[in-house]
């Protein structure tokens, strides 16, 4: 699941950061808010990546997907941007847990098939 998650979350960093270009051309935004929030929502991305298989990590990334939506009312586009990135977290976080179980399953399949050393 981390991997999946993380190549979501590096994404949406690079989506920011592009988002903030558009956001600068905004008269009534500052320079310096516009880079201070995107900075911000850009580092959330990637202390992310290290914590998204503990606790709280995914709600925290549901979180930054809720914001990523928002960010809409800021430049349009990112309406769609973040339902679809809300979409790949969903998928990343559903298939993730998936082929975690299945690693699991695999690992205790060959732990049970390894034969026993001999007491000799």
């Amino acid at each position: 699941m981390r991997t999946l998650c993380s190549s979501t979350l590096i994404g949406e960093f690079f989506v920011i950061g592009f988002a903030a270009l558009v956001a600068m051309k905004d008269d009534d935004l500052s320079t310096s808010t516009v880079w201070t929030v995107s900075g911000i929502a850009m580092f959330l991305c990637l202390a992310l990546c290290g914590v998204v298989t503990r606790p709280g990590g995914i709600a925290l990334g549901w979180a930054l997907q809720v914001a990523l939506i928002a960010s809409g009312f800021v430049v349009p586009t990112m309406f769609f941007l973040g339902a679809v990135f809300a979409a790949l977290w969903w998928a990343s976080v559903h298939y993730g847990r998936k082929i975690d179980e299945a690693k699991a399953r695999f690992a205790a399949q060959a732990q049970a098939e390894t034969p026993a050393p001999d007491a000799a």
